[in-house]
């Protein structure tokens, strides 16, 4: 008999908002830790269940396995995943066992099944965190959509929001073309389009961009890709020596914050595509289906009533009929409209955006930790990864369950 989904308590001691990869492996972690902490924790997310905006992105742009290999995944123990997938190894994708997607989501539901963890999340979306403060048991009351409040002692924001980078010229297009001939990749959803001799022209150069001009293609159109840079050819969107301390070593010695977040934009280095991409990539452009320009930019683009004629910095013009956007996110604690009273309330340092937080990942002065990009300067440039999950997991972990370090910030305060 199924549990029936959690009614909202008034009062909780955490928590969490989001219930995608990252904080499915925050609960498995505490649970692994301190099972005394089941009952006492409240996952809130608007689709009412787990991973489902994960599901979601990765059925609209129809990727077929992760970029992270096998033993990147919410269960505590790292061999989990190679476990259940003994009988389903043609579903480990070479090099290095990357999981095919569906793999990875049947074991996300086997981690969300052992942890019994099935109705956990309640359904309502988070729409602002009020910090109620106190100079020893400071609190946060949140609003969420459906009208209701709650107050938590502590909350981790877990939504792994970034904001949309939209380039310059777009803001200079009059509105007045079609909605659906220009827009961002994440409102894409390939398996809803026909696109039988359209000509649609993908700006960006990361993977998500490759998986758009595949499925593009795959359904009739020829696409016209344009990168900013060079096309970058990388197995891992960071180097694996930033999983451990090969790297990492160096990233926490350094205490000046920019130098960090030059280190991270380093490591990341913008956009890039598996070789296995790549290799489909140039195979499209031999068949006629696709061209890349790179080093290439967008000065300007015009709509003419049925096509867009778009002008590149290097003087050539192109006309096409749509237009998608795979231009990244970006993360940034000031646009980010649930921290709003937060930051008035504890003003902390911020550096390009990413906030300065405690080891723990905790906002100084109050209970309030955070997982994802936002994270950054503290985890490194993997944060926004399934393995920087795990790594802002244990680092968030021991601030809730040991009393200890969850009351120092008031004894410093």
């Amino acid at each position: 008999m199924e549990t029936p989904p959690p009614s909202l308590p008034s009062k909780i001691d955490l928590a969490i908002i989001g219930a995608g990869p990252h904080a499915l492996t925050l609960i498995t972690h505490l649970l692994q830790k301190r099972q005394t902490m089941r009952g006492r924790f409240m996952v809130l997310d608007p689709s009412g269940s787990w991973i489902r905006r994960w599901q979601h992105q990765f059925a609209a742009f129809e990727i077929p396995h992760l970029r992270s290999p096998a033993v990147h995944h919410p269960d505590p123990n790292p061999f989990a995943l190679r476990k259940f997938a003994e009988s389903r190894s043609h579903e480990l994708f070479a090099p290095y066992d990357l999981p095919g997607t569906k793999l990875f989501e049947d074991f996300c539901f086997d981690v969300i099944r052992r942890f019994q963890l099935e109705n956990q999340v309640y359904t309502s979306a988070v729409t602002r965190i009020e910090p109620l403060p106190h100079p020893i048991h400071p609190q946060f009351r949140l609003w969420l959509q459906d009208g209701h409040t709650l107050t938590a002692r502590r909350v981790v924001l877990a939504t792994g929001n970034g904001k949309l980078q939209i380039p310059d010229w777009l803001k200079e297009i009059p509105s007045g073309y079609p909605q659906d001939k220009l827009f961002h990749s994440q409102t894409v959803d390939l398996g809803k389009l026909r696109l039988t001799g359209e000509r649609v022209l993908i700006v960006g150069g990361g993977l998500t961009s490759g998986h758009l001009a595949v499925g593009a293609i795959s359904r009739g159109a020829k696409v016209h890709l344009m990168i900013r840079r060079h096309l970058q050819e990388k197995l891992f969107d960071a180097e694996p020596g930033w999983l451990g301390p090969k790297y990492l070593k160096g990233f926490f010695e350094e205490l000046d914050f920019e130098k960090r977040f030059s280190m991270i934009q380093q490591a990341r280095n913008g956009g890039s595509m598996t070789p296995a991409m790549v290799f489909q990539l140039r195979r499209e452009m031999r068949s006629g289906n696709l061209r890349i320009d790179e080093n290439c930019q967008v000065l300007k683009a015009e709509w003419l009533g049925k096509t867009w004629i778009v002008k590149c910095g290097d003087g050539s013009e192109y006309e096409c009929d749509s237009i998608w956007l795979s231009t990244g996110t970006r993360f940034d604690v000031t646009a980010e409209p649930l921290l709003t009273e937060i930051l008035q309330t504890y003003p902390i340092p911020i550096v390009n955006g990413l906030p300065v937080l405690d080891t723990h990942l905790r906002w100084q002065g109050c209970e309030l930790f955070l997982m994802g990009g936002l994270a950054a300067l503290q985890v490194g440039p993997t944060a926004r990864n399934l393995s920087g999950a795990r790594m802002t997991s244990e680092k968030i972990v021991p601030a809730i369950i040991k009393p200890r370090i969850a009351l120092s910030y008031a004894r410093s305060a």
